[in-house]
């Protein structure tokens, strides 16, 4: 599977890269966001915020480089 991100250089195929490669990615691209001028001067108010998500993939990188059941955790299923 290949996509690409809308206003980005990059693209990613899903079927070459490892887990903790696209983890990888991800926690850049949350950065990139974060950075973002638009981002910056956006007003709005949800559950979830960059940090939380970031914090996520901080330990998914972390459990799928320690070598743990991934599907295990909260949000996976086989």
């Amino acid at each position: 599977m290949t996509f690409t991100i809308s206003g980005t250089q990059a693209e990613v195929n899903m079927s070459a890269n490892s887990l903790p490669e696209l983890v990888s990615q991800a926690l850049e691209l949350l950065g990139q966001i974060r950075q973002h001028p638009q981002f910056k001067g956006l007003r709005f108010d949800c559950d979830v915020a960059i940090g939380d998500v970031k914090q996520y993939f901080n330990y998914l990188e972390w459990a799928a480089t320690a070598d743990l059941e991934v599907s295990r955790f909260e949000g996976f299923t086989e």
